[in-house]
């Protein structure tokens, strides 16, 4: 696939700093679209991946602040004038057992993956509409039926914006929007592996290797290739779909084997 109608599409995309976000924000200027890379507090990084890339900018917003996501996105239309594909990948994990529930963390956590979804959903679709185009959620596999220690409240929250994702799909298919939702499983970014030793990364990997029928684990590109099939026009008659891509995990409830 070449994704020619991809070149000058202006995508916006979430928590673009990196890990998933900043694999989904490269691949999508690869193929000439102009890449609006949002990030909350990892400036650095954010400015590194400006430097990478040819055709990306960035802009700073913490997106479970309506207040600043509409500051974001009023930058955007003055500058670019137009949002053709949106990509809700910001998210955060806060893992803990049902009985140890904590009420600020779940609600920091719920705040940043589904209330972020909803106010950049809610500032872009105005210039969306215009033009129509493509918005994609990154959820979990989590969302659909979850095995995994510590994941209840996290997975609630990709359950949320799963459904979400059905519910945008009817209601704004008549501007020509489709909305699908990409539902990784375990994927070695920074959320994942940050703060642990060589030796603990090394036996997290061999776990999710024993838990997938192709023996592997995710990498952010994986997800990158396919957000971008997602926002091109390959995917023109696709809309509310979950898409799991997790090598075939046989301890989650729903697709066991």
């Amino acid at each position: 696939m070449t994704y020619e109608d991809l070149n000058g599409k202006v995508v916006l995309v979430t928590g673009a700093s990196r890990g998933i976000g900043r694999a989904i924000a490269i691949e999508f200027a690869r193929y000439g679209a102009k890449v609006v890379a949002n990030y909350s507090s990892s400036e650095e990084k954010a400015m590194e991946l400006k430097r990478a890339q040819p055709g990306i900018e960035v802009f700073k917003a913490d997106v479970s602040k309506r207040e600043e996501v509409k500051k974001m996105v009023n930058a955007i239309a003055s500058s670019i004038g137009r949002v053709d594909v949106l990509v809700n990948n910001a998210g955060m994990l806060w893992l803990s057992p049902f009985e140890e529930f904590d009420e600020q963390q779940f609600e920091r956590m719920w705040n940043v993956n589904f209330m972020g979804a909803v106010y950049v959903t809610l500032e872009a679709l105005p210039h969306m509409k215009k033009n129509g185009g493509s918005i994609i959620n990154i959820a979990s596999n989590a969302g659909i039926g979850t095995a995994a220690y510590g994941t209840t409240f996290y997975a609630i929250t990709k359950a949320a914006l799963i459904m979400l994702t059905k519910r945008l799909a009817f209601e704004l298919g008549r501007y020509k929007i489709r909305v699908n939702a990409i539902a990784p499983g375990w994927t070695e970014t920074d959320m994942t592996i940050g703060g642990r030793s060589p030796e603990e990364i090394m036996q997290l990997e061999s776990s999710f290797r024993n838990r997938s029928e192709l023996g592997d684990v995710g990498t952010p590109e994986d997800v990158a290739r396919l957000a971008v099939y997602l926002g091109s026009d390959y995917s023109r008659f696709m809309t509310g779909q979950v898409i799991v891509i997790d090598g075939g995990r046989i301890d989650n409830l729903t697709h066991s084997v």
